[in-house]
């Protein structure tokens, strides 16, 4: 079985990673948690958003580092993260805004053996 991965992304959502890295260089993404945001991925230029000791890296998606707070991570932590593209207006702060679609966080519960392969790690 290949490695199982906390967070990935679709290809729609690659290929806006893509667009955007190619106009703001190196990205990152924080899995928010806020009031004002929900719970929508927010993608940043990689130098303007401060990675706290509460956050946890769950990987990569395009490249991008993926973070999410510890206190998120508890709600998530028993599912796979899967970044998508919709149209609608993202959060204020997330970079995609202007481009009047916005990264959408689905997810799927582990399988047993998905879940003993990351408790093995």
């Amino acid at each position: 079985m290949e490695e199982v991965k906390r967070v990935l992304a679709t290809d729609k959502a690659l290929a806006l990673i893509k667009r955007l890295k190619d106009r703001h260089g190196p990205l990152m993404f924080h899995q928010s948690g806020g009031c004002c945001d929900g719970s929508s991925p927010m993608c940043y230029a990689r130098d303007e958003f401060l990675v706290g000791d509460q956050d946890i890296l769950l990987g990569e998606i395009g490249d991008s580092p993926f973070y999410i707070s510890k206190s998120q991570y508890e709600y998530w932590k028993h599912t796979q993260l899967i970044i998508d593209v919709v149209n609608g207006r993202g959060g204020m702060f997330s970079l995609e805004g202007p481009e009047g679609v916005r990264f959408l966080t689905r997810s799927r519960v582990f399988t047993d053996e998905e879940r003993k392969m990351l408790s093995s790690k």
